[in-house]
């Protein structure tokens, strides 16, 4: 006899209780457990796997991979961000704020990938909305099938009988099984949905793409277990005010997660951003005090970017520090080396950062810009506009040693960069038949002595 059973989630982590709490005692958060109706017994038996006894464990000679090898999306960014491209039986959670461009990322990827039977479920638009949206981006693809369907015994008949080489679910959150009472989007329904979409893909070794919704905080929505389960998590972020739009993978089995891949967002669709250098520098800026080019990696990419500092008086006795796009916390760090190591009281003066083009660089190499952006602002003197910057800044004020150093120069020097200042820690640097100078120095005064003739 199946049973009824009332439960409390947390709706952050997953974490139950027979009762309703205030805070939960798993993740910390406020008001986040909700009365779920729980159902035990013969009525759950749908949603349990099925033992295979015959199944034997197997040697690793045994283990046959060619049917597992990547395949293309038809999209160079996203194959860049997964690894080389998706990988079958892999399960891939795509999240982002609402109106960032997730469906429509999606939609391209399934308009563009070739040779290969793609089913596309959509939960949150009807045929007609995604037909529209499909004429916007004047792409097509006959080898597509599309369906509206949220319930998740419907998606896997249909799994069945068309058998797609690729499968993508818009939204997850909005897919619900019958056998469980509480309303889609719960942490029961997103949990067992999940993992009966996951059993399915193994079996079948169907690469899955799964869409989530983020909350408030900026983490996907569902329990934390959700990002556990899948393979791969993708964030797709960006400040909707700016053309830009950053994939960036927290998780991947099958690749790294420290490339990026940036998108621009157009009236026809997302356009491929192969080349972001000449994008997030503005030639019109050179010239102007408190700004640098830095020569920045994410991943295996080079790529320069626009640093803009602005020092001024503080209006009301307490100093303002803001940064956009950079950490608050070393912008503080740098600061305070600035007044230890070289002798610059910013504490009575406002300093605001921005990296040009709305997107977030975690790269420590951007430091040495950091800092002459700010002390440039503060002088009201200009760098120039043919010098290039990088290099990490220690607390006792040294230039450190910095990654792909050869690439970064490249890059400056492809477009049209004259001089780049290095860390002259890093040894042994061989760049044949290069026209750009490079400026090793050791540490912050040195800098300040190239850029501005400060000792």
């Amino acid at each position: 006899m199946p049973k009824a059973k009332t439960l409390y989630v947390c709706q952050s982590c997953g974490a139950s209780s027979p009762k309703w709490i205030g805070r939960c005692p798993s993740c910390g958060e406020w008001n986040t457990y909700i009365e779920e109706l729980e159902i035990t017994g013969s009525a759950r038996k749908s949603s349990k796997a099925v033992s295979n006894l015959l199944e034997r464990p197997r040697k690793l000679s045994e283990i046959e991979t060619g049917k597992n090898e990547r395949f293309s999306t038809g999209n160079s960014e996203f194959d860049r961000v997964l690894g080389g491209g998706l990988v079958p039986g892999s399960i891939v959670l795509l999240g982002g704020e609402p109106g960032i461009g997730k469906s429509t990322l999606a939609l391209q990827m399934a308009l563009t990938v070739e040779n290969r039977l793609v089913l596309y479920i959509s939960g949150e638009e009807s045929l007609e909305q995604i037909k529209l949206r499909s004429l916007r981006l004047h792409v097509k693809n006959e080898s597509c099938l599309f369906l509206s369907e949220t319930s998740l015994d419907n998606i896997l008949a249909q799994i069945d009988r068309v058998v797609p080489g690729l499968l993508i679910i818009d939204s997850i959150q909005t897919v619900s099984a019958e056998w469980i009472e509480s309303s889609a989007g719960s942490v029961s329904q997103i949990r067992e949905c999940t993992a009966a979409i996951m059993k399915t893909a193994k079996e079948r070794a169907l690469p899955v793409i799964l869409i989530g919704h983020i909350n408030k905080e900026g983490s996907i929505a569902g329990p934390k277990v959700l990002e556990h389960v899948v393979d791969t998590v993708l964030q797709f972020e960006g400040d909707r005010n700016y053309m830009y739009r950053i994939l960036r993978a927290s998780k991947n089995r099958f690749g790294s997660t420290h490339e990026m891949g940036i998108f621009e967002m157009q009236q026809d669709g997302l356009r491929e951003v192969s080349n972001p250098s000449e994008l997030l520098i503005n030639p019109e800026h050179q010239g102007l005090s408190g700004t640098s080019v830095a020569a920045a990696i994410e991943g295996i990419r080079p790529f320069l970017i626009e640093v803009q500092a602005l020092v001024s008086s503080a209006a009301y006795g307490n100093p303002q520090r803001s940064a956009t796009g950079f950490d608050l916390r070393r912008l503080n760090m740098l600061l305070a080396v600035l007044e230890k190591r070289a002798g610059f009281k910013l504490i009575t003066k406002d300093v605001f950062l921005n990296i040009a083009g709305g997107i977030k660089v975690s790269d420590p190499a951007i430091d040495l810009a950091v800092i002459c952006s700010v002390l440039s602002s503060n002088f009201d003197k200009t760098i120039d506009p043919g010098m290039c910057l990088a290099g990490e800044v220690g607390l006792t004020g040294e230039v450190r040693p910095i990654s792909r150093v050869e690439q970064r120069i490249a890059e400056a020097e492809k477009l049209g960069f004259r001089r780049i200042l290095v860390p002259s820690a890093n040894k042994g640097l061989s760049i044949k038949n290069q026209k750009i100078e490079m400026i090793r120095i050791k540490n912050v005064s040195d800098a300040l002595k190239v850029l501005f003739g400060h000792s």
